[in-house]
This record gives structure tokens, C-alpha cells and sequence, in this order.
């Protein structure tokens, strides 16, 4: 049986070899969007001072272990009425006080920037999203089309995500781009994503949902301005309606491949929040983009 010090420098042996892993094969670690690189940022901080507290704690863990282990010539100090050392508490109480508060002042600062638009000279776009069970529906109010189990969105511009859910509790994420939001019926949750290179990047749901859940995935296909535009006149063009009841069919438990329309019921994602208990409104950022988030 493994002792806990030889559990403890496994651990920290994994983790330098972790550590040393080529990050193309962890998405997280290579974002393609401001969002998700001050995000990594954050990571890297938080690894960095988490490091000033458990690397020095391991090296004097065994260190502790060689030197005060009963063996025979042995000539550690043995110290039976020693009780506690003021330098020592202040030592292992004040330092991770100092980490927590430096950790929490970036914490903040970034769950501040990235509420906002990750750039304020370009216009953003509005995607809403819709989880349902077990696909994800994206509806774009400006050109008035719809997908299902992909997005296209132009590269270099800001994208607010704004979701919903027509099922159970899901997690939109697309790991490159930025971390997850929650999609809940009844709520309009703000997301705020943008890719800086045109490109396909890895989506999917973060909340187990049931069956079906593990093909509950998407792409985000970051495309030029002009092709964006192309691409929704295509579908308009040349895609099927989606009516109240294909969206009633849509919304049943099922998988589905990717699905595009040129058009879908008036207020469909206002709708949907209100019959799931919610209640919307129309709020107008500085950029004269009209949004829809809920009431509060």
C-alpha cells in the first residue's frame, strides 16, 4: 500500500509532466479569441500562485519525512515541549491570505472584462441559442436564419450569445473561444465571445443532460464579413421554413445532424423564455445593438 507522501510526489510528478504536454492537445490552452486568452491568462496567475504555496509545501513535506524519520543514527532534534512558533503562523496564515486576495482582485477584474464587448470599434452581432434536448438551436435576429448544431460568425467581431434553454439545464461552451454560460428555461443569459481567425472551432454542452448527451455538440465557424453575409442569403435562398410545429418536432428528445432554415416563427426566442416562466425585454447597449435579456 502507497503511503501519502509517495501519493503526493506522484501528484506532483504528474502535474510537471502535464505541465510539459503539447497544448494543441488541450483546446483550453489555445484560444483563438480575446475572451478566451484573457481567460487563459486568469489560468495561468491562478497556477502561478497556487505554485508559490504547494511547490514549497511538497518540498518541505519530504523533506520533513527524510529528516524525522525514526531510524536509527538519526540525530534530529527532539523537542517534546515545543508548541507553536509565532513565525510559523504568521508564515502559513499570511501568505495564503495574500494569494486569496491577489487571486480574487484578478478574478474580478476579469469577470468584469469579459461582461463587456472584448472590442468597442467594431459592431457586434446578436446570436440567440436555444438548448433543447439533445441538440442546440441558433437563431440569428438580424438576418432572420436559423441553425441547428452549428453557428457561422464572422471572424474579428463581437458576438453576444444570448441563451436560453427549452429543456433541461444545459452549458454552452466553446472551449477556444471562452468559458461556458449556463442556458436555463425561463432566463436570457449574456455571453460575450469573439474570434480573432477565421476558422472551425469545437463547441458543446458542459451539463450532463441525460441519453443523448454526448452528441450534444456543435461547430463555430468563424468566417470573413463578406462571407457571413454570403452564407445567410444562401440560406435564405435555399434553406426550408422552420414553422411553429417543425419547431415543436425539433424540440422533442432526439438527436438531429446539422439542420439550416431560411427563416423561423416571429418572437420564437422571446417566446420560448416566456413560456418557460421568464419575462423579456428589449435592452439597448451604447452600440445601438438591440438585445434581448430578461428582466430583473
Amino acid at each position: 500500500m502507497r503511503t501519502w507522501s509517495q501519493y503526493s510526489i506522484l501528484g506532483l510528478l504528474g502535474t510537471l509532466l502535464l505541465a510539459g504536454c503539447d497544448k494543441s492537445k488541450f483546446i483550453v490552452l489555445d484560444p483563438k479569441g480575446p475572451v478566451g486568452q484573457t481567460e487563459l491568462d486568469l489560468i495561468v496567475i491562478s497556477v502561478i500562485l497556487c505554485a508559490i504555496v504547494i511547490i514549497p509545501v511538497m518540498v518541505i513535506f519530504v523533506y520533513i519525512i527524510i529528516r524525522y524519520k525514526d531510524r536509527p543514527g538519526n540525530t534530529a532534534p527532539y523537542q517534546p515541549e515545543w508548541a507553536d512558533s509565532k513565525v510559523l503562523e504568521i508564515v502559513w496564515w499570511g501568505i495564503p491570505v495574500v494569494i486569496v486576495a491577489i487571486l480574487g482582485i484578478y478574478t474580478a477584474k476579469t469577470a468584469i472584462k469579459v461582461s463587456k464587448p472584448p472590442v468597442t470599434d467594431v459592431k457586434p452581432i446578436v446570436v440567440q441559442v436555444t438548448s433543447l434536448d439533445w441538440k442546440w438551436l441558433f437563431t440569428y435576429p438580424d438576418k432572420k436564419v436559423a441553425t441547428v448544431n452549428y453557428a457561422v460568425i464572422p471572424a474579428g467581431v463581437p458576438v453576444q450569445f444570448v441563451l436560453t434553454s427549452d429543456a433541461p439545464m444545459n452549458s454552452f461552451w466553446v472551449p477556444q473561444l471562452g468559458g461556458q454560460e449556463y442556458t436555463m428555461p425561463g432566463m436570457s443569459m449574456g455571453l460575450w465571445l469573439q474570434a480573432n481567425k477565421i476558422g472551425e472551432y469545437f463547441g458543446t454542452g458542459a451539463n450532463f443532460t441525460g441519453t443523448g448527451f454526448a452528441h450534444m455538440q456543435f461547430r463555430v465557424k468563424a468566417v470573413s464579413q463578406a462571407d457571413f453575409n454570403t452564407w445567410a442569403a444562401g440560406l435564405k435562398k435555399n434553406s426550408p421554413v422552420l414553422t411553429n410545429a417543425g419547431y415543436q418536432e425539433l424540440s422533442q428528445p432526439g438527436n438531429v445532424k446539422e439542420l439550416s432554415y431560411s427563416s423561423y416563427p416571429n418572437k420564437l426566442y422571446e417566446n420560448i423564455v416566456n413560456k418557460n416562466g421568464g419575462t423579456l425585454h428589449h435592452h439597448i447597449h451604447n452600440y445601438g445593438e438591440d438585445t434581448i435579456m430578461p428582466k430583473k
